[in-house]
């Protein structure tokens, strides 16, 4: 049975509140890698690689490092730089949208 104390570990230090500038930075950084990944996927239809094997061949990484970039839902620090070098690798070109830089 779990104390009050384990129950309540959010009240006594909650997790930090990320500003709303970095709310926006996260946004199009998510909106961004969807962009990345159905072209980067696109482009592999495109060329019949379907295998994990092959596809890891062409992304140049171990075959389940690639399906996991590719199939990711979770935000993570660091993964636009990624996929900008996997499109870069295959290249592909992503257009940047106006709705990049929107404000609010």
């Amino acid at each position: 049975m779990l104390s009050t104390a384990a129950l309540n570990i959010y009240s006594m230090n909650p997790p930090p509140k990320i500003t709303p500038e970095e709310r926006r930075r996260r946004t199009a950084d998510r909106l961004k890698t969807i962009r990345l990944r159905m072209a980067i996927g696109r482009e592999l239809d495109n060329r019949g690689i379907t295998i994990p094997a092959g596809i890891g061949a062409a992304l140049g990484m171990p075959p389940a490092e690639a399906a996991s970039l590719l199939n990711r839902r979770l935000w993570r620090e660091g993964e636009v730089v990624l996929l900008e070098a996997v499109a870069a690798r295959l290249g592909v070109q992503v257009s940047e949208s106006a709705r990049d830089n929107w404000s609010g």
